[in-house]
């Protein structure tokens, strides 16, 4: 299977229609419009901003799409388009998420986050395999990059 640059072809460009979309929705805490824009694989693949393990799966009970509304407002967003690329059945978006939003009831601030996500298409339908996410869109010294490496338990 051949995977190519993308860049300004279908399903990427959908893809990143409603990529710009569900990340609006999710800013501002609009939890039932996100979900219903973001189709999940069942082997579904999540590497958080906040660091820590992979997790697996989403759990997409009423309780916890409340709780993530909560910590999710006011958000403005805007989607940079990187770099993307397709196959008949995976596509790929490389994003800078620009976005200002108030987070884990903390004042507004920049959350932009570089990201990956990685669809496949099922049936008729690209669901989300795997999303990668992390706050460093702006460069950092080596020994900045260092301590964050080792962990705030050890900075």
């Amino acid at each position: 299977m051949a995977i190519n640059p993308a860049s300004a072809s279908e399903p990427t460009d959908r893809l990143a229609a409603r990529a710009a979309e569900k990340n609006a929705a999710f800013m501002r805490g609009d939890m039932q419009r996100w979900l219903e824009l973001t189709p999940f694989a069942d082997d579904f693949c999540l590497m958080q901003p906040f660091g820590g393990p992979a997790s697996h799966g989403f759990d997409a009970t009423p309780e916890k799409m409340a709780e993530m509304a909560k910590f999710f407002r006011n958000g403005k967003t805007d989607l940079e388009i990187v770099q993307t690329f397709a196959s008949d059945a995976i596509a790929v978006l490389v994003m800078i998420e620009r976005q200002r939003a108030e987070v884990g009831g903390l004042p507004a601030q920049d959350w932009s986050l570089r990201v990956t996500e990685v669809y496949r298409k099922e049936n008729t339908e690209w669901r989300l395999a795997h999303r990668h996410a992390d706050p460093l869109t702006r460069r950092m010294s080596l020994d900045q990059a260092a301590a964050l490496a080792r962990g705030p338990d050890k900075c």
